[in-house]
């Protein structure tokens, strides 16, 4: 039979196992291998059935999203997967399309549950927010 972990289940291991390491943990799937994050299906073959895999924390930021304040970003992951974060140790304005992050705490404070990332390369002059 096949084993499949449930959204719960799956979820619950992650955030668990990303608190108490403090490292960013996310799904693989076990018949295409399509990298997600939190993820209760496949998005390229609608399995159920994923790995955790860890990740090295690195990646370029896509998009802005939401309002200036709330400072988030889509983030695409060097391991293939997109991550909803917010940036920490600058300005909104600071951070480009393009620029390079890494993950600084798997989760935000109490009651906002995104994982931050701090800028480690700054995108060219060209690319900007807007």
């Amino acid at each position: 039979m096949l084993h499949t972990d449930t959204r719960e289940a799956t979820e619950c291991g992650e955030h668990e196992a990303a608190a108490a390491t403090d490292e960013l943990f996310f799904q693989r799937c076990h018949w295409c291998g399509t990298p997600a994050y939190r993820r209760s299906f496949c998005r390229a073959c609608g399995s159920t059935a994923f790995r955790r895999e860890r990740s090295a924390g690195a990646g370029a930021v896509v998009r802005r999203t939401g309002h200036a304040p709330h400072h988030t970003w889509f983030v695409a992951m060097d391991e293939g997967f997109n991550l909803l974060c917010q940036v920490t140790g600058t300005a909104p304005v600071v951070v480009g399309i393009g620029a390079r992050v890494r993950v600084v705490r798997t989760a935000a404070p109490v009651g906002q549950g995104l994982p931050v990332v701090e800028l480690t390369h700054p995108a060219t002059s060209s690319e900007g927010w807007w």
